[in-house]
């Protein structure tokens, strides 16, 4: 490689580049109603589900939200883009559950429910059997699942649908997809 300096074409390339991709990365270019996922809706987890419990436990949270992802998986990116985007998302999730992401992949190490170390892949594949991604679990605030939805949602509406399914404990007395089934045929066939 060669020591020589770059030019100012060279910058300004390399910086227009920069921007661009950071831009392509940051949501529909210029879409108001974008906000980072990472920031914005899920929790900085520092990879302790225990702690996350009774953190979730303390600020009177309905569950704990987990989506195991892969970082390959063009479905978990397009979840991410289009739905966990979304400021009304963000918010509904973040005022009813505790949500992390674990990675399918993840090698770190990590605590799960009881405290016990074990991994991202280990916690995903060997304790949830997550296979596909992305997979949506929810989990009581005894570490519990409760309710598993695997692949990306329909859209917004559904995502939404979801949440209120766990969040108002229609888990207990039903599928998803009857409450489902149930609420989309009240809101368009009012009586």
């Amino acid at each position: 490689m060669s020591n020589r300096p770059l030019s100012v074409l060279s910058l300004i390339a390399f910086a227009t580049t920069c921007v661009l991709v950071l831009g392509a990365t940051a949501g529909a270019a210029g879409d108001p109603t974008y906000r980072d996922p990472f920031q914005h809706f899920f929790h900085q987890s520092f990879g302790d589900l225990k702690e996350e419990l009774d953190t979730a436990r303390s600020e009177g949270k309905s569950a704990i939200f987990v989506m195991f992802d892969d970082p390959d998986c063009p479905w978990c990116h397009k979840m991410k883009e289009t739905i966990l985007s979304r400021p009304d998302v963000q918010e509904y999730y973040r005022e009813h559950f505790r949500p992390v992401q674990v990675s399918t992949r993840g090698d770190a190490p990590m605590y799960n429910f009881q405290g016990d170390e074990t991994t991202g892949k280990d916690f995903a594949f060997k304790e949830h059997r997550v296979r596909a991604t992305p997979v949506f679990m929810f989990f009581d605030l005894e570490g519990r699942p409760i309710t598993k939805y695997i692949g990306p949602t329909r859209g917004v509406e559904e995502f939404l649908l979801l949440g209120e399914y766990v969040a108002d404990g229609h888990y207990q007395s039903k599928k998803f997809t009857v409450f489902k089934q149930e609420r989309l045929g009240a809101s368009r066939n009012p009586s």
